[in-house]
């Protein structure tokens, strides 16, 4: 049941990424962007995730998963605050 969860949580990433890269590609809003790249590093952060915990599961990925899952983060909290001025 849990690997079905993580390649829920990996398409609906994926999707919520088309979804946003769609709409930027539209109106060139720079939030946009940043939301984008965000959901992309989440996606594949829950691509690894299923890799980690189910394909691999001697090989411990924890550290890269968390390293990207950062970068995300810090990629989208650039864009708010480039926004925000």
């Amino acid at each position: 049941m849990a690997e079905l969860v993580y390649i829920l949580c990996g398409l609906t990433s994926i999707a919520c990424a088309i979804l946003l890269y769609r709409q930027y590609r539209f109106t060139k809003g720079r939030l946009l962007f940043w939301s984008t790249c965000c959901f992309l590093s989440l996606a594949v952060t829950n691509v690894l995730l299923y890799l980690d915990l189910v394909v691999f599961p001697n090989i411990d990925l924890s550290t890269v998963r968390n390293a990207i899952t950062l970068a995300g983060m810090m990629m989208l909290l650039y864009g708010l605050i480039r926004e925000s001025t």
